[in-house]
Order: C-alpha cells, then structure tokens, then sequence
C-alpha cells in the first residue's frame, strides 16, 4: 500500500517537474513582457510600453505579417498535399516506387534543416540561373516549409486513414456513389479532425522556422524568427517578449478552441455510431 502510494507521488511529481521544464520559462517570458526595465533580471515596475512600442515597430510587425502569411499558406499547402500523400499510401498498398515514395515523404521528419535548407538552397539557385526564376523570397521561404510541412501532415492524416473503416466507403459506393462523393460525404467528415491537427501543426512549424526560413529568404522578405534572431545579437529589448506573448495567447485560443472542436465531434461521432449500433 505504501509503496503504491509513494509510486503516484513519484510519477506526479516527474510529471510536475516537466511542466515545469516546459511552461515556466513561457511565463517567465510572459511576466518580462510587463517588466518596465529593458533588462531582462531587473523588475522595475509593471507597464504596457513595451506593447505601446510595438505598434511602432516596423519591422517587427512586418516580419510578423509576413511569417503569419507564410505560415497560413503553408498549413493549407501542406495539408492538402500531405492529404493526397496518406491516400497513396494507405489505399494503394503497391505501386511501382512506394518504398521509394514513402522514404521521401518521410525524410524530411529525419533530416536535419540544415541540409534540407541548404539543398534547396542550391537547387533554386540552379533553376534561377537556368531560367532566371525564381528569386529568392516569400516564394522560395513557402516552398522550403512546405516541404518540411507536408511531411508533417502526412503523418498525421496517414495514422487516421489507417483507422477508417473501408467497408463505409465500400457501402456508399454500393449505394451509388461517386468515388468524389464517397470522399466528400464519407472520407472528409472521419478524417476532418486530423486535417484540422494537420493544419495546426504545419501552421506553428512554418510560423516559428528560423533555419529554412535563412537559407530561402532573400531582400525584403524577413520573417519575424529572423528579425528576432538578428536582434539577439545585439541584445533583447522587452518588445520581444511583448510580441512573443501575443503569439502564445493567439496561440492558445487556436489549440483550446480547435481540441474542444475535435472533443466535441469526436463525442457527437461516438453518438451516432452507438446509435447506429442499436438501431
């Protein structure tokens, strides 16, 4: 009994310990956002300037704009081609190149964004001499995290695939249906919850890439990681803190209000196919 007792305390407080390790030094972060000194160890008052400050920042917000552009972009790219990369591999089970096909859907999870970066580097500077495009920008930063993106997705939408039940599908097309219609009406509604986890997921790497993002960019398209990068050089000042708790407050509401939208029909879904059961 005591033992019992003294293995939940010892996993609680492990289990404490990582929340520690992983949230404190956000509202550390948080806190500093209101801190009235611009040094980081020195609490001298509470104030909103440094969010005042903010507004004047130009290129902050510029490079804020542009990640958050980059990064929607990504997100509905990466989702829809990550889509079609899980239907390949789970409904055609063999086809000339799968091996090959699913080993590089999946290199990007594995290598390093160093060399993936640098790749594309080179490959879009030999396509810019050959045919004079494309210059590196907004474009090339969108290619290389799609490319990471995509990856991403597919794994997510791919493990949800894998637990669809063919046999409602095989119904529908019975039925009458459309190949279009029985992935309209049957296929997207079970997999609409990984689509949305896909999104997320892809939106938050693409928004917070710095590596890739330094390789691709080129003048006039600085991403907010990159600006930040660059000002840590020289020092932090607080507008950095403030514009990072922004972020992790929309954040926040966007992965609450989507789990409590996958919750919901996941309850709803639950529902109909006990139902379905009875009846």
């Amino acid at each position: 009994m005591i033992g019992s007792a003294l293995n939940r305390w010892f996993a609680k407080g492990w289990l404490a310990a990582g929340y520690a390790f992983l949230y404190l030094p956000i509202v550390a972060l948080v806190i500093y956002s209101f801190n009235d000194s611009p040094l980081p160890n020195v609490w001298r008052g509470f104030t909103f300037k440094w969010y005042a400050a903010l507004v004047h920042d130009r290129e902050m917000l510029a490079g804020l704009w542009l990640s958050l552009e980059i990064a929607f972009l990504t997100a509905c790219g990466s989702v829809v081609l990550g889509t079609f990369a899980a239907f390949a591999l789970v409904k055609y089970r063999r086809f000339t190149g799968r091996t090959m096909f699913s080993g590089m859907v999946n290199a990007p999870l594995v290598m390093p964004e160093v060399v993936v970066g640098l790749s594309l580097l080179l490959m879009l500077v030999s396509i810019q001499r050959a045919i004079g495009f494309p210059e590196r920008g907004v474009l090339t930063i969108w290619l290389g995290h799609l490319l990471l993106g995509m990856a991403y997705a597919t794994v997510v939408v791919q493990a949800r695939l894998q637990e669809v039940n063919p046999q409602l599908e095989e119904a529908a097309m019975d039925l009458g249906a459309r190949p279009h219609q029985v992935f309209a009406l049957v296929t997207l509604p079970m997999i609409a919850q990984s689509l949305l986890s896909a999104w997320l997921l892809t939106f938050t790497l693409s928004l917070d890439d710095v590596v890739l993002s330094a390789f691709l960019s080129g003048p006039g398209s600085t991403t907010m990681p990159l600006v930040i990068f660059s000002r840590a050089r020289l020092g932090l000042n607080p507008s950095v803190n403030a514009v990072a708790t922004i972020i992790v407050a929309v954040v926040s509401v966007g992965v609450i209000a989507a789990s409590y939208w996958i919750a919901r029909a996941e309850r709803r879904r639950s529902l109909e196919l006990a139902a379905a059961a009875r009846g």
